[in-house]
């Protein structure tokens, strides 16, 4: 039997992953990822600073610890999952645990909207939820003609699933099957961790 959290993981979760030295373990780390966060010198999530402030779209503030964490790599998501003993859900697993999820609902995009993942929430929106699956092809997928179709068909290699919708995602635009890709060392974006385990 395989379970998602109900929730993601907050930045106080991530600071007891650092505080813990899991940045500085590489049993933790795939291969690529250990190699960048040791190039790369990394050590927390993209935006944060020493003095516990992180850089937001609004400016500076200090790091609200029960949001969940925002900005972090498909290298760090699983090296935390790995910490806290469990894993980062499939594409599959993600789908299903939200098809009975209204989309609509979660900090998402609106015109007068703040632009910032805050403590709570569901499935969809604050954060984009990194899974363990590669951004490939559903079964029949063909690819369009025009810019679609090469938008869709040409990154299919070396791109890491991310499902549901951040805190920048129009309200809207998003569902259960949405898909959004990166590849794994990409943190700009508003992405995050929900962890899943094998109970």
């Amino acid at each position: 039997m395989r379970s998602l959290a109900n929730r993601r993981v907050t930045n106080g979760e991530w600071r007891e992953f650092i505080s813990d030295g899991g940045y500085r373990t590489p049993t933790l780390w795939l291969s690529d990822g250990w190699a960048w966060v040791q190039e790369q010198d990394i050590g927390r999530p993209l935006y944060w600073r020493d003095d516990e402030t992180e850089f937001t779209l609004g400016g500076r503030r200090e790091i609200d610890w029960a949001a969940p964490v925002a900005h972090v790599s498909h290298y760090e998501a699983d090296a935390f999952a790995r910490w806290a003993g469990a894993r980062l859900a499939t594409e599959a697993e993600w789908e299903g645990f939200a098809a009975s999820v209204d989309p609509m609902m979660g900090n998402q995009l609106d015109e007068a909207g703040a632009v910032v993942p805050r403590p709570g929430g569901g499935m969809f929106g604050d954060v984009w939820e990194w899974t363990q699956s590669a951004y490939l092809a559903y079964p029949g997928f063909a690819t369009a003609r025009g810019a679609v179709g090469e938008y869709n068909g040409k990154f299919m290699s070396g791109q890491m699933v991310l499902k549901g919708a951040s805190c920048a995602t129009a309200r809207g635009h998003s569902r259960a099957s949405y898909r959004n890709f990166f590849t794994p060392a990409v943190r700009w974006q508003f992405t995050g961790v929900r962890l899943a385990q094998d109970a």
